[in-house]
């Protein structure tokens, strides 16, 4: 007998057995526009500023940080009031390791055993995740054949299952799909007719991306003490590798967040390296906008033969549709381009990369599949 099998059985919760950690494929070739990473590296200056920081921060390793993260918060405020033109206190920001964290923390704290979450599919995949780990009840409402969410299909399920948090996602991942006001107010005036209480949580990741003229849920946060708005660096600012998310909700809020979080969650060179970054915000905010015309051109490209495409106010284009997307999914990365399969059936997703990885994905696109323009107009 093996000493794994000698060995007796972990008790590893029911729940958990037989499942695989949550992963995209993690593959070595040419052109990665699989996560919806920013495809620029940060800049010498930004390398040099981080640089600085982190060198300064090493010299106080020998002391905890600061556990609430003051300076940092006032950054992230400062940053807001700019790009939403929303002025919050400090105090109603929070920050974590990826605002995968961030929304750990939102159903430690209001999750849990007897309560629900609820959200509208096709959406993120790690929310039923975050719901699971936290032993919340996992409720999936559905979004349109557009995958826009109709306001009172959303009243109806939260009158129904009477959650406790709802995730919605805007602009929504894998979907690129923005949110009006008018549906998220929808959504708060149910939420907050729930007994006992229900908080509403409208994930921005991608929020920077947005067109001109799309609305930001920060915008509603006055008045609606159980909104809270989640952001991240790591798509417009390019620091998916530095892991820091943020949250920002009324001071109630974020305080119930600080009891379940960590002691010292948020490491000294974590907050030096953001609040570097967020010294370069107008540079940074200029290459976003390089990277919406690349989107939009990239849209419009598909359009024009022939495919679906959903309308998209992130760095990513769900494009479709296939009878076996597998097989184009496996064509464009035997020609060294990797997307993701993700999203309902027959759908593929693409991120946005840079002109030069855009052009090698429509080249392998057209390869695999056969396009052709449909219009006059001259390829883009």
């Amino acid at each position: 007998m093996t000493a794994d099998l000698a060995r007796p059985a972990l008790p590893l919760r029911p729940e958990l057995a037989g499942l695989e950690p949550y992963g995209a494929p993690q593959l070595d070739v040419p052109v990665l526009l699989n996560v919806n990473e920013n495809p620029y590296a940060p800049s010498d200056a930004v390398v040099e500023d981080v640089a600085r920081a982190v060198a300064e921060a090493t010299r106080t390793l020998n002391r905890y940080p600061d556990r609430d993260f003051a300076a940092l918060r006032q950054d992230l405020a400062d940053y807001l009031a700019v790009e939403s033109g929303v002025r919050v206190a400090p105090e109603q920001v929070w920050a974590a390791n990826g605002s995968n964290e961030i929304m750990l923390h939102v159903l430690q704290a209001f999750g849990g055993p007897g309560r629900t979450a609820l959200s509208f599919a096709p959406t993120y995949s790690m929310y039923p995740e975050y719901a699971r780990d936290t032993s919340t009840a996992w409720i999936e409402g559905r979004r349109e054949e557009d995958f826009s969410l109709d306001p009172d299909a959303a009243r109806t399920a939260i009158e129904q299952h009477a959650p406790s948090v709802v995730l919605l996602a805007s602009p929504n991942n894998p979907t690129g799909t923005a949110l009006p006001a008018a549906t998220v107010l929808a959504v708060l005036d149910a939420a907050a007719r729930v007994p006992g209480g229900c908080v509403v949580v409208v994930d921005e990741a991608y929020g920077e991306f947005r067109r001109r003229g799309t609305p930001s849920a920060l915008e509603l946060l006055d008045g609606h003490p159980h909104l809270a708005v989640s952001r991240t660096m790591s798509k417009a600012f390019g620091l998916a590798g530095a892991r820091v998310g943020y949250l920002t909700a009324s001071t109630a809020f974020v305080d119930a967040l600080r009891v379940v979080r960590l002691p010292y969650h948020l490491s000294a060179v974590t907050q030096a390296v953001a609040r570097a970054a967020l010294r370069h915000a107008p540079e940074l905010m200029a290459q976003v906008g390089s990277l919406r015309d690349e989107r939009d051109a990239l849209v419009g490209w598909l359009r024009e033969r022939g495919l679906q495409v959903a309308d998209s106010d992130a760095n990513f284009v769900l494009f479709g549709t296939f009878d076996d997307r597998r097989a184009v999914w496996q064509g464009l990365l035997d020609r060294g381009v990797l997307i993701r399969e993700v999203g309902p059936q027959g759908w593929l997703r693409v991120s946005v990369g840079t002109p030069q990885e855009t052009a090698a994905f429509k080249d392998a696109l057209t390869q695999v599949v056969g396009l052709a323009a449909t219009g006059n107009e001259e390829d883009r």
